[in-house]
């Protein structure tokens, strides 16, 4: 996994809430269990018209956001089924961080354990963070988890909360397969004894 440290980048302005994981991923898109190819059916049904044409209404089809990296979205980001793949699509397409007031639970671990990181802030908030958003591509904003705050384009400073272990986690690019490498020497020192205690068990 990517570590997070510092973001700086185009955000795209989402205004919608409860925007469910069959929004982020339609079920028909399920069948794979590989994490890239995803992000070209981010968003499928908003983004594409029944004909497969693009739908240039959509935030994403239009310039610059098709380089998003930042998205801000209203309340209950990620709700509905817990389907692994929407994080796995956002991250496919480029996003590297959600700005919202809050997220259903099983996608906000979810982003984390795949280098995601949902920030929550007040919905007043994230309207001022669309409303920059929307000024494109000379608007940038910037996500410094080492210090916690997001930044606006005209350089104020916006506090966000974070679970410490969390934050270590993403700054260190760590997994959960991560973690338990991290502990290799005291899982293989335990192998080693039981071997020595019990040799026929690995016969």
């Amino acid at each position: 996994m990517d570590a997070f440290t510092k973001l700086t980048g185009i955000a795209a302005p989402l205004p919608m809430a409860n925007v469910d994981t069959d929004k982020i991923i339609p079920a028909r898109f399920l069948k794979t269990i590989a994490r890239t190819g995803l992000g070209k059916s981010l968003f499928a049904n908003l983004r594409y018209n029944e004909d497969g044409s693009e739908n240039p209404d959509f935030v994403l089809n239009q310039e610059p956001y098709r380089r998003a990296e930042v998205l801000i979205a209203h309340e209950n980001f990620g709700c509905g089924s817990s389907r692994e793949h929407a994080p796995w699509a956002l991250l496919d397409f480029g996003i590297r961080c959600v700005i919202a007031p809050d997220f259903a639970d099983i996608f906000h671990n979810n982003s984390f354990k795949n280098g995601i990181l949902p920030v929550r802030l007040p919905r007043a908030v994230c309207d001022q963070l669309m409303e920059d958003a929307r000024m494109g591509e000379n608007a940038r904003i910037t996500i410094d988890l080492e210090r916690q705050v997001v930044v606006r384009p005209n350089g104020e400073e916006i506090p966000f909360e974070i679970d410490p272990l969390r934050r270590h986690l993403l700054l260190n690019g760590l997994d959960d397969i991560g973690q338990t490498m991290q502990r290799a020497p005291v899982i293989d020192g335990f192998e080693a004894k039981q071997r020595a205690a019990q040799p026929w068990l690995y016969r």
